[in-house]
């Protein structure tokens, strides 16, 4: 499913997107699908996977040991793709991955085989505006949609820039700094969601320390069209990587408690 056709889906529903953000390879290639699957199961509306990087310099210290424990158990770009080809389920899958490792591969060749794994959009947390041209021109060949990153420091002139370019969503970075759980949410954010609504009508994601149910309300409340939450899933990893039943249960309920947020009718305030 294109993310378009997600987001016009939810609408109708007046419901909003839960995307949902793993490591591709944590805590080992063959756990990835059963972590995903679980999310799916959950109610994760879109799957954001990443690309394991050596030096991931958007990420928090839960997604940087994410990384290495994928790196330490043989990830590598190829092993990505053969995982997202295993992902049958009809949701829209998001890559989020570092420009070298595209670089390395070759920019027709990883968007070529994103279109071949199901991938609908791939975002680039350290590739610029002004320097996207080369990669723009790839995902236009294959139909991917190229996702950039606007945060509360981004100018008027940069943003609009992106909004020119920019596919599938915008995804709003909600504090200043890295990734990771925070206790709550920047209430900055909420201006960057309305100074960003009045000049695009791409759907707008928020991302960045979003991790509990409260936090998704939040989101919501601020008007986005989808919540991201990446750090407080990959803790439920890690914490059980020893038991994988207990991980894919404690992944399953976790998420469906963040996508009960998502409904207005539900919506509720627990930590």
């Amino acid at each position: 499913m294109k993310l378009n056709e997600k987001f016009m889906a939810l609408g109708r529903n007046d419901e909003k997107a839960l995307i949902a953000y793993v490591s591709a390879g944590d805590p080992d290639p063959e756990s990835t699908i059963n972590v995903v699957n679980a999310l799916i199961k959950g109610g994760a509306d879109i799957i954001e996977l990443g690309i394991p990087f050596s030096d991931p310099i958007a990420d928090g210290m839960t997604i940087q040991r994410a990384s290495e424990r994928a790196l330490t158990s043989g990830m590598n770009t190829d092993i990505y793709f053969d995982i997202c080809k295993q992902i049958t389920a009809d949701i829209p899958l998001v890559a989020l991955t570092y420009y070298n490792i595209i670089l390395q591969y070759g920019l027709n060749k990883f968007a070529k085989e994103c279109s071949k794994s199901g991938i609908e959009g791939i975002i680039i947390p350290d590739l610029p505006v002004e320097e996207s041209k080369a990669m723009l021109d790839a995902c236009k060949d294959y139909k991917i949609d190229l996702i950039f990153m606007i945060a509360q420091t981004t100018t008027d002139d940069r943003m609009q820039k992106i909004l020119e370019e920019a596919g599938g969503f915008i995804y709003l970075v909600s504090l200043l700094g890295v990734t990771g759980a925070r206790e709550q949410l920047d209430i900055d954010a909420n201006q960057l969601v309305e100074r960003v609504k009045k000049k695009t009508g791409l759907p707008l994601c928020l991302g960045f320390g979003i991790s509990k149910p409260s936090h998704v309300a939040s989101a919501v409340g601020f008007g986005v069209e989808g919540v991201i939450v990446g750090s407080a899933i990959v803790d439920i990893i890690e914490k059980n990587i020893k038991n994988e039943r207990k991980m894919l249960d404690e992944l399953k309920d976790f998420v469906k408690r963040l996508k009960k947020n998502t409904k207005k009718i539900e919506v509720s305030r627990d930590a």
